[in-house]
């Protein structure tokens, strides 16, 4: 693996997860309590003994590398070579932004070249698996493969959103097709169809070759999937590799979180009693940055009891947040999160820092971080209020509430039928 480097993109707008995107980009998305999205990927390649790590950014790169650089670089040492850099569109190139994921690639050329990699690995940073990407390298080359291809079996009407391969019985990639309104199943299978997961390793020098020809195409869209894989499928060595899931489930798991309703579902299985993603695995950890914060803290059982007491059920509570009188019921609670007496939050996600006033009613609903809610407000009971206010709406009836949201809130309706210091504390 020393003779490997891992590329990340994590440059991509993630315009369908708007409004958690709108002041991040989808791999700083928060998840599961204490993570990032970016963080699965950067625990896959530290797991997997990658340790030559560039992460590419274009969109809204500020919180993503802010928490890379808190969380990350402790991990590798310079002068064993290791190290975790964070790219940001250098434009030696060309004067414009990354067209697509090979130009993304393409246009980092020269710092990739620098480490003088054998073996390039390509990874998407907004996706949520487990993966050990040494047993494909050792499988790329065995194979003595130009390119090999992660490969997931999924479904007919999913696979419409994947590029879909065909192969042959030595797993060689003999056609492939680029989000296809009807896509080739797999023989022998009517049902289910072969997906490219994103995940590609190539060799160094054929990489080089590809790219540098493709950016002289004038009609390329200078993506992987839909230019350089369809291109040399015919001619060179590509094959699949099946996904291996060191989640050690009965199902494989892997996820695109890239719209409310997929993320939501995905955060809420994770307080399922069994649920489908291990993060209690301390043979895969997920590692995230930690802050120096003090455990969570459930108040005022002792002191009357009644309805006024502070707990937790069915729940992720995370460090430093406070229950102080109000019931969580079926949700997940970022860090510093504040919960006043009365307030009953149920199937929802609070990001770090959000405060709930007293008597307040929440129900599937997503609050973004920093978000102060006023004494009596319900959210997530009537989806055309919840709309009227300016927060959006997604198509399953999830409401989420993001910073920019909760402005337009405090100025076009004033009056909460609350203590005006806890409306001035809004923002």
């Amino acid at each position: 693996m020393k003779d490997t480097l891992a590329v990340i993109l994590a440059g991509g707008k993630g315009t369908r997860l708007e409004p958690l995107t709108r002041d991040r980009a989808k791999p700083a998305v928060p998840f599961g309590g204490s993570y990032r999205i970016v963080d699965f990927v950067l625990s896959n390649c530290l797991n997997s003994g990658l340790k030559q790590l560039l992460v590419l950014t274009q969109y809204k790169a500020m919180s993503l590398d802010r928490h890379i650089n808190l969380g990350w670089r402790h991990y590798f040492c310079r002068e064993l070579d290791e190290f975790i850099d964070v790219v940001p569109p250098q434009q030696r190139i060309d004067e414009q932004w990354y067209q697509g994921t090979a130009d993304a690639v393409y246009q980092n050329i020269y710092a990739i070249e620098k480490v003088r990699p054998k073996y390039i690995v390509i990874l998407a940073g907004d996706h949520i698996y487990k993966m050990n990407y040494r047993s494909m390298v050792d499988y790329h080359i065995e194979r003595g493969a130009d390119l090999t291809i992660g490969a997931l079996r999924v479904d007919r009407e999913s696979a419409k959103q994947f590029g879909v391969m065909q192969i042959d019985t030595d797993q060689r990639v003999r056609g492939f097709q680029e989000k296809p309104a009807q896509p080739l199943t797999i023989p022998g299978d009517p049902e289910h169809c072969l997906a490219s997961m994103g995940i590609y390793v190539f060799t160094a020098r054929f990489l080089f070759n590809q790219l540098l020809k493709d950016a002289t195409e004038i009609d390329s869209q200078h993506d992987f999937g839909k230019n350089i894989i369809p291109s040399i499928i015919d001619q060179h060595r590509v094959y699949a590799f099946p996904f291996r899931d060191e989640n050690r489930k009965q199902d494989a798991y892997w996820r695109d979180v890239g719209t409310l309703d997929a993320y939501y579902e995905a955060n809420m299985d994770l307080i399922e009693v069994d649920p489908v993603l291990n993060l209690y695995d301390e043979e895969w950890p997920i590692r995230t940055y930690q802050p120096n914060i003090p455990p969570p803290k459930f108040v005022f059982g002792s002191y009357g009891g009644g309805d006024r007491c502070g707990h937790a059920l069915d729940s992720i509570i995370c460090p430093g947040t406070i229950i102080s009188g109000g019931r969580v019921d079926r949700s997940i609670l970022g860090a510093r999160c504040r919960v006043n007496s009365y307030s009953h939050i149920t199937d929802s996600i609070l990001l770090d820092r959000v405060e709930i006033g007293r008597h307040v009613r929440i129900r599937r609903a997503i609050i973004d971080k920093g978000v102060k809610i006023p004494s009596g407000m319900e959210i997530g009971f009537d989806p055309e209020k919840d709309r009227a206010r300016g927060f959006t709406v997604s198509p399953s009836g999830l409401t989420v509430i993001s910073q920019t949201d909760a402005v337009r809130l405090l100025e076009g309706e004033p009056d909460f039928g609350s203590d005006p210091s806890e409306v001035a504390t809004f923002l």
